[in-house]
């Protein structure tokens, strides 16, 4: 992709990766494990640091029980959003997300202040 070069300022000192896919879209499917094996694994990051969001457009038919993705994408934790049935489920998960990061920022700056003190 033409934003291969901006890639490393983007990941630099990230703490969480959030990729939006249209699961209906074959493309996206071969994507995203791209988008994983740069963000996620090369950085490296915990999968728990990684969400990944499959968004069904309004009327798509939003087929969300049937979505397998391979390994290693099938140990992330993967939310269906879809904002005209329930925008508000998509808020909560994202809220748990978002607290899962601030709680391994926490903890590794706790570890830091540790090492600096012994």
């Amino acid at each position: 992709s033409r934003f291969e070069t901006c890639w490393p300022a983007l990941m630099k000192d990230s703490h969480g990766v959030i990729i939006i896919f249209n699961p209906e879209l074959p493309s996206h499917l071969k994507e995203i494990e791209m988008w994983y094996s740069c963000f996620v694994q090369q950085q490296p990051l915990l999968d728990s640091q990684c969400l990944l969001v499959a968004h069904h457009k309004p009327g798509s038919a939003g087929d969300t029980e049937n979505l397998c993705l391979a390994y290693p994408l099938n140990k992330l934790k993967l939310i269906h959003s879809n904002l005209e049935e329930d925008p508000e489920d998509v808020r909560m998960e994202f809220m748990k997300y978002f607290k899962g990061i601030i709680t391994l920022m926490n903890e590794s700056r706790e570890r830091e202040e540790m090492s600096i003190i012994s």
